[in-house]
């Protein structure tokens, strides 16, 4: 276990810091808002392909094929040492979505080993660990990167990001789990694609799974149109725009809590129970943000990042139990797709809203529809039924 999450942090360090810097090295070569802001989507965007790409967890060994994506990333960084000038801001974008499809892959591989290689007992306190560490690295990163940046340029912090997937390579390395050797993918043509569409079909028709990651993506896309009123809401407590960064590390300190609890939880509760937790948290804490109060923004964002978390934890914790051995890969990654899509059209909806609704009428329908939606994610799918067979 140590050697993972040695793993996990030291790979999540160098992310964050590559995540941060690339939008402002782009935007210090171009000038461009827009393209800095491409940055994100160029890293987001292989997750549409997750299906996909998770397909490639199931077909190998996971541990030797994380070791090869940190080592191939490794390889690949340096490249980005050549991005001098505003005309070679295309060789940064071609690496970042290459980054995204590495991030795709391994986090599903990550999923896949974690179920094979650990009790199902475990497993939460697992991921709760590993939520911990991710958003430990996301306090301290940030910093480290935006200071060496400043000071030298984009170049160490890439020779940085190459360090840290190498050292997460050896950490993954070093693990000691069993893992079995994969039966051999079919060779015809489509098979790809029929074991995608397998995975797929898994998702949707588990009565478990399905009602959980539509759960976490309803969370993710109010998560959305929060995210997109913060600076309208950071205006309203009479604060520059930058103080938005500050309410971002209190839900950061929010997210490590919930990490350290997540186990505990879900040894003594469903997932379901948790998720609808987390998505009533955020709910009730978004809505407060509407109060022109700073004390309650900052709480408020504390409460968000201890609520988001456990929705999506659960989710994820209940495809490691639920999906079978040889089909991990391809269910996480596609869970992972319909969790974070909604997300990312939500921060388009949401900057649209908040242009045309006051963020103090915006945020508590928001909460409204958190609230109802965390009430449906109770009731669990046996007690809709009964309710749906006693209206008839």
């Amino acid at each position: 276990m140590r050697w993972y999450l040695t793993g996990v942090v030291v790979s999540g360090f160098g992310t964050t810091a590559m995540w941060l810097v690339s939008g402002i090295w782009v935007k210090s070569l171009t000038g461009s808002d827009g393209l800095a802001a491409l940055t994100a989507f160029a890293l987001w965007a292989p997750a549409l392909l997750g299906p996909l790409l998770g397909t490639l967890a199931d077909r190998v060994r996971r541990r030797p094929l994380l070791v090869a994506l940190d080592l191939g990333m490794a390889a690949l960084l340096p490249l980005l040492l050549w991005v001098t000038s505003a005309d070679r801001v295309w060789l940064l974008f071609a690496v970042l979505v290459l980054y995204g499809a590495h991030g795709a892959v391994h986090d599903a591989a990550e999923h896949a080993l974690l179920a094979t290689g650990y009790s199902k007992e475990r497993l939460g306190s697992v991921n709760g660990w590993r939520m911990t560490a991710n958003e430990s690295m996301k306090l301290i990163a940030p910093l480290a990167a935006a200071g060496l940046f400043a000071r030298y340029g984009g170049g160490p912090v890439v020779l940085l990001d190459a360090a840290t997937f190498v050292l997460a390579a050896g950490a993954f390395a070093a693990m000691r789990v069993r893992e079995e050797r994969p039966a051999p993918a079919a060779r015809e043509r489509g098979a790809w694609r029929r074991e995608t569409a397998e995975g797929v079909r898994l998702l949707a028709a588990s009565p478990v799974l399905r009602p959980l990651v539509a759960t976490g993506a309803f969370t993710m896309l109010l998560a959305g149109v929060n995210g997109a009123a913060v600076y309208a809401m950071v205006e309203g407590l009479g604060r520059p725009p930058a103080y938005a960064g500050v309410l971002y590390a209190v839900q950061g300190a929010g997210s490590v809590l919930a990490g350290l609890t997540t186990g505990p939880l879900l040894r003594r509760v469903p997932e379901r129970l948790l998720a609808a937790a987390g998505l009533a948290l955020f709910a009730a804490a978004a809505g407060l943000r509407a109060l022109p109060l700073e004390a309650t923004a900052l709480a408020a964002s504390a409460v968000i990042g201890l609520g988001l978390p456990w929705v999506l934890v659960a989710a994820m914790t209940a495809v490691q139990r639920e999906a079978p051995a040889e089909a991990v890969g391809r269910i996480a990654a596609t869970a992972n797709t319909v969790l974070f899509v909604p997300n990312a059209v939500a921060l388009a909806l949401g900057a649209a809203l908040v242009t045309a609704v006051d963020v103090r009428l915006l945020l508590p329908a928001l909460a409204v529809a958190g609230l109802a939606g965390a009430a449906v994610a109770a009731t669990g799918p046996r007690a809709r039924a009964r309710a749906g067979a006693a209206a008839l």
